[in-house]
């Protein structure tokens, strides 16, 4: 008979391997924690700036009113040029803005995205007309080719047609310094 040996007794799995899948848990709840508290920056900013805006000939997005060209951008004298449209809410919390602006002698162009001449002409009866020129992006070809992220944006142009500051999103009241100063700094 041969002699039996007793089983071997099992490995113990080192302390730390016990409290691994804890630490695990705990740095991933740090790391969602985080990312809730200081989420990333999400916005697209235009490769443009600084750059000749591209040509475009947007047709009038209303009847009394002429349509936007590339080349009206470049005629001396800054301005802003609003994306926007009808059915964009924050384009109604920027409205008063653009108002001030407009009321200040800022000249302000529109290029009205995917919208009718009907929801555009309530639009600005509802929220105020600030804009000298509106011209109609149907298609939303020149808003793409303008880096545009979404309505609304605005851009300043200097007076030879260079874009030299591209806002995302709504103007809000605290934006309007700023803005005045993206102005004054394309004038010279």
């Amino acid at each position: 008979m041969s002699e039996r040996r007793p089983a071997p007794k099992p490995a113990r799995a080192p302390v730390w391997a016990i409290w691994l899948p804890l630490a695990l848990f705990l740095a991933f709840v740090v790391v969602v924690v985080i990312g809730l508290y200081r989420p990333a920056d999400r916005t697209v900013a235009s490769t443009l700036i600084g750059k000749p805006m591209p040509a475009f000939a947007l047709p009038a997005a209303l009847p009394e009113r002429p349509g936007l060209k590339s080349a009206d951008l470049a005629a001396g004298k800054p301005h802003l040029v609003n994306i926007f449209a009808s059915w964009c809410i924050p384009c109604r919390v920027e409205a008063p803005q653009l108002g001030a602006l407009a009321k200040a002698g800022i000249p302000i162009v529109g290029i009205s995205v995917r919208d009718s001449e009907e929801a555009l002409t309530g639009f600005l009866k509802e929220n105020g007309d600030p804009y000298r020129r509106i011209g109609a992006d149907d298609d939303g070809k020149v808003q793409l080719a303008l880096g545009s992220s979404g309505v609304p944006e605005t851009y300043v142009i200097d007076g030879r047609g260079v874009i030299r500051y591209q806002h995302i999103g709504e103007i809000r009241p605290e934006d309007v310094a700023m803005i005045l100063q993206k102005l004054q700094e394309a004038s010279r």
